[in-house]
C-alpha cells in the first residue's frame, strides 16, 4: 500500500474569512446614509485595511431584516465580528467615537502608554 503524500493530498487553502463583519443600515440614499457609508470605508481603510466586510443593508428595499439586528434607527452600523455584537448610531463622521465603540484603537495614540525613555515622577 501507498504511503500518502501530504504535499499531493493536499487540500487547497480556503480564503481567510475577514476578521471584521460589518453591516450598516439605511434607509435608501439619504446624504446621511451616504456619509455614514463614506465614513466607515475611510475608517476601515485606514484602520482595517484589508481585513474588513461592510454589508450595507437598505430597509427601504427590505424592511423586515430590521428585525434582527434590533434596528431602530438609520443608518446604524453593527458589528458582527469579531464578537461581542456593537452597535453604533448615526453618520460615522466622529472618528474616535466610532474607534471606541467598535473597540479599535488609533495607532500610537494611547495616552496610557509608558515612555521608556522617561523616568516615574516622584
Amino acid at each position: 500500500m501507498k504511503k500518502p503524500d501530504p504535499a499531493r493530498d493536499a487540500k487547497p487553502a480556503l480564503p481567510a474569512a475577514f476578521d471584521w463583519d460589518l453591516r450598516l443600515y439605511v434607509a435608501g440614499a439619504t446624504p446621511k446614509s451616504v456619509a455614514a457609508f463614506r465614513n466607515l470605508e475611510i475608517i476601515c481603510e485606514e484602520h482595517l485595511a484589508g481585513r474588513y466586510h461592510i454589508e450595507v443593508i437598505d430597509l427601504m428595499k427590505s424592511p423586515q431584516l430590521a428585525q434582527g439586528d434590533q434596528i431602530l434607527a438609520v443608518p446604524t452600523l453593527v458589528r458582527k465580528l469579531p464578537v461581542p455584537i456593537r452597535k453604533i448610531i448615526g453618520t460615522l463622521s466622529d472618528t474616535e467615537r466610532v474607534l471606541i465603540g467598535l473597540d479599535l484603537r488609533p495607532h500610537g495614540l494611547d495616552p496610557f502608554a509608558a515612555r521608556k525613555d522617561k523616568k516615574h515622577a516622584s
